[in-house]
């Protein structure tokens, strides 16, 4: 097949899997094409069947806003009508959707059809969705989708709470690509961080407020109280300034480690004892999973699709929003005892098999074939 993918470039979940996606599809013989208005940060170097191409937007002194749905759907027409797709998936529903049902209505006017696929991964519903001035073009877009997924059932419920819409959504959960995660390994760098007695805790985000950054802080502060441990913090945004400031009223500047962003973490998550996700709300939690992948046990809240993922007493603990002092226990619960947090670990790891890229892949080959038919 050759399949159009439409995604947000960057470090979110959703450009993420995308990206991830389209470069298995390619493995597999399948021709893919990204659009979007930089190259995916996790596209890495040229490989056989992937194709990148770019939107560029003009900047005309009239606009006080650069017209990217239109300039975008422009594009998709073009790589539709030149390259000779067959499908396209686009990757969150704002504007990319909108984008894609302006295109194939484009192409049918010239006697082409193109079918697309929207796949909704959390904050276009969630956050996006509840704008009321996004609602009635977001349910348009849904019903004139010819399929839709969503990464969890607790997506696909919101879905059907906040739209009118009663086409089928189905469940394709995030994954996680286990060749380059394989049994986690103690590492030499992790004495660069923390002592053989001192356990090394790790949060990777996007700084928003969403991701309740501020727990992560507060949580570690009363482990480290009570067990020496090092804070890993991967990722950037908006809330960093401030954590950064409520670290140093904690005196914790000295155990609380920001390293930025990074486009692998695999290689810090190699070194964590336990990983934190307090989050206000996650739609999957494709973080715990990579955690989970590298055998690291999750301290989370239980919101959204989170305990589709981790499994509370088994693979780690979920907890209510802000129950900061339940999650500070679970982790202490772990971390003062060896032999449980490894068999959390095994536990960990064995859960994320049942996410791996091979099987969801297929899942959404079927869902293609299933279109085009």
């Amino acid at each position: 097949m050759k399949i159009g993918i439409v995604l947000y470039p960057t470090y979110g979940g959703s450009g993420v899997v995308a990206t991830e996606l389209g470069k298995l599809l390619a493995k597999k013989n399948h021709e893919i094409h990204f659009i979007t208005y930089s190259q995916p940060v996790r596209l890495g170097s040229f490989s056989e069947n992937l194709f990148y191409h770019e939107v560029r937007v003009s900047d005309y002194p009239l606009f006080d806003y650069e017209p990217y749905e239109t300039v975008l759907a422009s594009k998709m027409v073009d790589v539709v009508k030149h390259e000779k797709l067959d499908l396209l998936h686009v990757h969150y529903a704002i504007p990319h959707a909108s984008a894609a049902y302006m295109a194939k209505n484009i192409l049918k006017s010239q006697g082409i059809n193109i079918p697309f696929i929207t796949s909704l991964h959390g904050t276009d519903i969630t956050l996006v969705g509840k704008d009321p001035s996004f609602e009635p073009v977001i349910t348009f877009c849904l019903n004139q989708s010819d399929a839709i997924t969503a990464v969890s059932e607790s997506l696909k419920n919101d879905t059907y709470k906040q739209f009118s819409t009663n086409c089928d959504i189905k469940v394709i959960p995030n994954f996680v690509n286990l060749e380059k995660n394989s049994s986690r390994k103690k590492n030499k760098l992790r004495k660069k961080y923390a002592s053989d007695e001192e356990s090394i805790l790790c949060h990777i985000s996007n700084f928003r407020k969403v991701k309740r950054v501020k727990d992560v802080i507060k949580v570690f502060d009363k482990v480290n109280k009570v067990k020496k441990s090092v804070m890993l913090l991967v990722g950037d945004g908006p809330e960093r300034n401030l954590i950064e400031e409520f670290c140093r009223e904690l005196n914790l500047s000295s155990r609380v480690v920001f390293l930025g962003k990074i486009r692998d973490t695999s290689k810090v998550l190699e070194l964590a004892d336990l990983f934190l996700l307090p989050s206000e709300t996650e739609s999957f939690g494709l973080a715990a999973l990579e955690a989970m992948s590298k055998g690291v046990p999750v301290i989370s809240s239980n919101t959204g699709g989170i305990p589709e993922v981790n499994i509370h007493g088994v693979t780690g603990f979920l907890s209510n929003v802000g129950d900061v002092i339940d999650m500070s226990e679970n982790a202490l619960y772990l971390l003062k005892d060896k032999e449980r947090l490894n068999n959390f670990s095994q536990n960990a790891l064995n859960r994320s098999k049942e996410f791996n890229i091979e099987t969801i892949v297929k899942e959404y080959e079927d869902l293609y074939y299933d279109v085009l038919n």
